[in-house]
């Protein structure tokens, strides 16, 4: 858990403890005013706050098991619990209308308007307004800061205490007020408040349900959609997104996205694009475990060298040198192959085969496929050479570069040898402005000349470098 998250669950669990002692406290000393009043508005908000006590319990317990972390049977964490609480409260929330409702109905068919003046049911609904106000707008900061659901729920839940207890204020005026000055019509102030907030409450409680339901049932806005597709359409060389999924699990969004991209891409380059497409998500939601598939796709601006190659690529094989030439209306392809050594000649045969037949279908324009086995080495070689060998060659190569104008300098020739064969490595100094074309010719032409003079020289490495990195 980072430091972030462990304030956040300090910041929630310490929050709704204090809103868990409040409605206790609530509770009690709303139901002795509405005893001691005989106001059905004052019992109908004991019975609020009861419910609302019952509803904090739930939310407390479940921000503290919201966050502990994933394990073996919740791979999502645990924070659907917040959403399965704030779900319970929206649902006491709405019994606790239809029992005022009943009740207040009752009453008035039954003329049941009997109250008592008593300063304490007021002093008690003012003390209430006061606490319902602070712990509304304590909440409401905290959902926001952490996202949590079940504290959104309760922010909501008490903020609609707030009205509840100012009609129950003015039924209660309007009553006493009636009595006093003898006005009938005034006698159903009281239950008439409680109907018209209990079907208000109702009303918003329907959407908070609604908005839990989507929760609980990976419900996503489809903005939200569109403005994560707009997002990784923006990102270069994602061909397209093929799926996305995602769904929230507490204040933690999970994400869940197949995204297509060109197959001649390296998996080092795929990497950089999917590191891309995963900041592209988390703008979008920011702290979003993002989770991205790769899919390979032919582009239509593949040549004949990129299908070539991914199908050398889905065959787990190495191939270089690759040219396609033209002659007489026949387009043929000429490709070396690099196989295991060990590997048999007439299994090396049938498995290029295979692979030019596929090469062929990947290639309709081609009419035909020459490979030049090669094979790969499985083994690390343990060179041998000695000191007069070593300046034999040495020598031989540095007279043959001295016939090249444009070879500036050899230098860190390494001679070895391995049974019967000479293994040469060196680097060459060439201008800065050579172009690639004429370097490789140069090396090449180095290297034939020598072979020429020393035939034992089996393989010759030459590495060109610019020769401003090696003045001296």
């Amino acid at each position: 858990m980072t430091q972030l998250e462990s304030n956040h669950t300090e910041m929630k669990q310490q929050v709704a403890l204090h809103s868990l002692l409040a409605a206790l406290a609530l509770t009690l000393f709303k139901l002795a005013a509405g005893l001691l009043s005989g106001s059905l508005g004052v019992l109908s908000e004991a019975a609020h706050s009861g419910l609302d006590f019952v509803a904090t319990m739930l939310t407390f317990f479940s921000v503290r098991v919201a966050d502990k972390p994933a394990d073996e049977e919740h791979s999502y964490g645990h924070g659907k619990f917040e959403s399965i609480s704030a779900f319970g409260e929206s649902l006491l929330m709405a019994a606790s209308c239809a029992w005022i409702i009943v009740e207040a109905l009752r009453r008035i068919i039954r003329h049941e308007m009997v109250l008592k003046h008593s300063g304490w049911a007021v002093a008690v609904l003012l003390l209430s307004l006061t606490v319902d106000v602070w712990r509304s707008r304590k909440l409401r900061a905290v959902a926001e800061a952490t996202g949590s659901e079940a504290l959104k729920a309760d922010a909501f839940h008490f903020s609609s205490d707030i009205w509840s207890t100012v009609a129950v204020l003015f039924g209660l005026s309007a009553s006493w007020a009636g009595a006093e000055l003898r006005i009938g019509p005034l006698k159903y102030a009281d239950p008439l408040a409680a109907i018209v907030v209990s079907l208000l409450i109702m009303r918003a409680t329907y959407y908070l349900l609604r908005d839990t339901m989507g929760v609980l049932t990976d419900r996503i806005q489809p903005e939200t959609r569109i403005q994560i597709l707009r997002e990784l359409q923006g990102v270069p060389d994602v061909l397209d997104v093929e799926r996305l999924r995602v769904r929230k699990s507490g204040a933690k969004y999970f994400a869940d996205l197949t995204i297509a991209l060109p197959r001649r891409f390296t998996f080092e380059r795929s990497n950089l694009v999917v590191a891309d497409a995963r900041r592209a998500v988390e703008r979008v939601l920011p702290g979003a475990d993002v989770v991205i598939h790769t899919e390979p796709r032919e582009t239509r601006a593949e040549s004949i060298f990129d299908r070539v190659k991914a199908v050398a690529a889905r065959n787990n094989v190495v191939v270089h040198e690759v040219s396609v030439q033209q002659a007489g209306g026949v387009v043929r392809v000429e490709q070396h192959m690099e196989l295991d050594e060990r590997m048999s000649l007439r299994a090396a045969h049938d498995f290029v085969s295979r692979v030019e037949a596929e090469i062929l279908r990947a290639t309709p324009e081609v009419d035909a496929v020459l490979t030049h086995i090669e094979s790969e080495p499985g083994t690390i070689e343990r060179p041998e050479s000695s000191a007069e060998e070593r300046v034999r060659i040495e020598a031989a190569l540095k007279r043959a570069a001295a016939d090249e104008a444009l070879i500036r300098d050899v230098h860190e020739v390494d001679v070895s040898r391995n049974g019967d064969h000479a293994h040469v490595s060196c680097h060459c100094s060439l201008p800065d402005d050579l172009a690639m074309g004429e370097v490789h010719r140069v090396i090449t032409e180095l290297e034939d000349r020598l072979k020429l003079e020393c035939p034992d020289v089996y393989r010759v490495m030459i590495h060109p470098e610019p020769e401003s990195d090696n003045r001296r």
